[in-house]
């Protein structure tokens, strides 16, 4: 054999030995899925409202904002009844998300919270949302406005 072919069969038998690289941030494998966002139409003379989605990480790793440029703020919350009353607080670490399980935010469970809403939301109208992780790169997704589905007699609330 020539030694270019050596050469050649040498560096394939070195690439074949090196370990993988780990995934990065844009690699498809590495994006977090989110799917069925929703978020409320505000009521007459609020300035609030509250969003769902469900998202996906393909490994371990945490929501930990929301922006939406229809927003002053966005919250990640969570609501639950304590004392007999459904309390509703800001989830100020933000949300794990475990590997490849899907994580559901809706209504009367963990979700997100526009706060200061520049205009009027409408049914119809759809709201951009940028999700931000603790690893994974952001998701932009577009949520339209509407009323989700109830899965049960307590979803009603935020």
């Amino acid at each position: 054999m020539s030694r270019a072919l050596y050469l050649v069969l040498a560096a394939l038998a070195l690439a074949a030995c090196t370990p993988g690289q780990p995934a990065q941030q844009g690699d498809a494998a590495a994006t977090v899925q989110a799917s069925g966002a929703v978020c409320r139409p505000t009521p007459t003379g609020r300035q609030m409202t509250g969003c769902y989605v469900t998202v996906t990480a393909p490994a371990d790793d945490r929501l930990i904002s929301v922006s939406s440029p229809v927003a002053g703020r966005a919250e990640i919350h969570e609501s639950r009844i304590e004392n007999n009353m459904m309390i509703m607080y800001e989830l100020r670490d933000g949300l794990a998300l475990p590997a490849g399980q899907a994580v559901e935010l809706k209504p009367g469970g963990s979700h997100i919270m526009l706060l200061a809403v520049t205009e009027p939301l409408k049914a119809g109208d759809s709201v951009p949302l940028t999700l931000t992780f603790a690893t994974a790169a952001p998701v932009e997704i577009t949520a339209p406005v509407g009323q989700p589905a109830l899965t049960k007699a307590g979803d009603a609330a935020h």
